[in-house]
């Protein structure tokens, strides 16, 4: 069976299921009328995403499930449980089941579903909006690895993906999933410079933009390691080591490092709650 033979209803229609939604349609992945979406009551959203990929819609989730092959659970981690009891009666033994849920183990899907239909955890990064996610993908225990490799395929579809074992998603969550944030932050602090400056924002910004593309590139083109790297542009006594010293000074890697550990703790902390 082609992925394009599969019917995809997303449960849940907020900026990743649209982001998912918006690679599968501009790669015809799976022909448009072959996605569904649904909501908890905004049909306005639903209107709007039928309006702009051509895809199918519908507030009854019962009829959502029980017409399609791949549900792709994108709600509120906090819903999940009724999520589940509401769709869970319209389940055949075929039906795969994909996670976005950030802190919610296969293991506790595959308990509120009663099934042994495959479960398989998927976690993407905000850069799905651009078709540019670091994905990491785990099964269940009911998850052959034919059935995880086609969701892999089809999240090829919003970027990369890297199949993990489920143990490490929440370090795996805090290195990818959170990451862009804090990426995000170092660069928040750059343009402050910029202000302070007196710099031209406009002029500013596409070089901060590009000096990112071009570390991002070095990293995945040479077999240099990151310290080797950082190493052949510091010349000593020059402008670029008394960067890295003032960063030193401020203990900036141990920040980084706490702040992964936190992240990493914290998706562990929501997990536990999640599933009491």
């Amino acid at each position: 069976m082609s992925i394009k033979d599969y019917t995809i209803a997303f449960l849940g229609a907020g900026s990743m299921a649209e982001a998912i939604i918006a690679g599968m349609t501009a790669k015809g992945m799976v022909p448009d009328d072959q996605i569904i979406a649904t909501n908890h009551s905004n049909k306005d959203r639903l209107t709007a995403l039928e309006n702009k990929y051509s895809i199918r819609t519908s507030q009854s989730k019962g009829d959502v499930v029980s017409q399609s092959d791949i549900i792709i659970l994108a709600m509120k981690p906090k819903d999940i449980q009724t999520a589940i009891a509401e769709i869970k009666g319209f389940f055949n033994d075929s039906k795969i089941v994909v996670s976005l849920l950030a802190g919610i183990s296969t293991q506790y899907i595959e308990q509120l579903l009663g099934t042994n239909n495959a479960v398989v955890r998927v976690m993407p990064n905000t850069s799905a909006m651009i078709g540019q996610s670091a994905s990491t993908i785990t099964g269940g225990q009911y998850a052959d690895i034919s059935t995880v490799e086609l969701i892999e395929k089809l999240m090829t579809s919003i970027g990369t993906t890297t199949l993990i074992k489920e143990e490490q998603m929440d370090a795996y969550t805090a290195l990818a999933g959170s990451a862009p944030a804090f990426y995000y932050y170092m660069v928040e602090a750059m343009d402050k410079f910029v202000e302070e400056q007196g710099l031209n924002k406009e002029t500013a910004m596409p070089l901060m933009t590009q000096t990112i593309k071009g570390v991002a590139e070095m990293l995945a083109t040479t077999n240099d390691t990151p310290t080797i790297l950082r190493e052949k542009i510091t010349s000593p006594g020059g402008t670029t080591e008394a960067g890295l010293n003032t960063l030193a000074q401020h203990e900036f890697q141990q920040a980084v490092i706490a702040c992964l550990e936190r992240t990493t703790e914290r998706s562990k902390e929501l997990r536990e709650m999640f599933e009491k």
